[in-house]
């Protein structure tokens, strides 16, 4: 099972958990469709490809001000 710590991410970046949730699902459908446009198999679900690229940087979440503090 995949469990990668993501409090490293929520502190730095100073994001909610559910931006983060909602980032990783946006991202993973944009991997999904990509791959299908492709023609392309993925071997790894698209939902830990998403979130790989986002604790390693590659994707960056950008949360309004707005919703920091509810």
């Amino acid at each position: 099972m995949f469990n990668p710590d993501v409090n490293p991410v929520l502190e730095k970046d100073n994001i909610s958990r559910y931006s983060l949730v909602t980032a990783t699902a946006k991202r993973a459908r944009e991997i999904a469709e990509e791959a299908e446009a492709n023609g392309e198999i993925i071997t790894e679900k698209p939902v830990t490809l998403a979130l790989d690229q986002i604790l390693d940087g590659e994707y960056q979440i950008v949360e309004p001000e707005e919703i920091r503090n509810l």
